[in-house]
């Protein structure tokens, strides 16, 4: 799964920031159904990311079914969130 696949194909472009907040709105409503349909558990995941990253991805408990899905998640976010504080691994030193 490539990002910027899935940025043109849920909102016409690979750049969020030519997008318009419709645009933006339905490509986000779209990959929420595709991620309620979708049963890989791999692409799961990739859509949940990037609805994270998006800021509407779904809770962990209702988004994965197995545990370590939602360990992962978690370890995801929690990786995120690091780099957003600045305090990620690259910033260590």
């Amino acid at each position: 799964m490539e990002l910027d696949d899935q940025l043109r194909r849920y909102f016409g472009t690979d750049d969020l920031a030519a997008t318009t907040p419709a645009v933006l709105e339905a490509g986000i409503e779209r990959m929420l159904v595709d991620f309620g349909l979708e049963k890989d558990r791999a692409r799961r995941f990739g859509l949940w990311t990037l609805l994270h990253m998006l800021g509407s991805a779904p809770d962990l408990d209702v988004a994965f079914k197995d545990a370590a899905d939602r360990d992962a998640a978690r370890d995801f976010m929690d990786m995120v969130a690091k780099v957003q504080d600045g305090t990620g691994a690259s910033s260590a030193g």
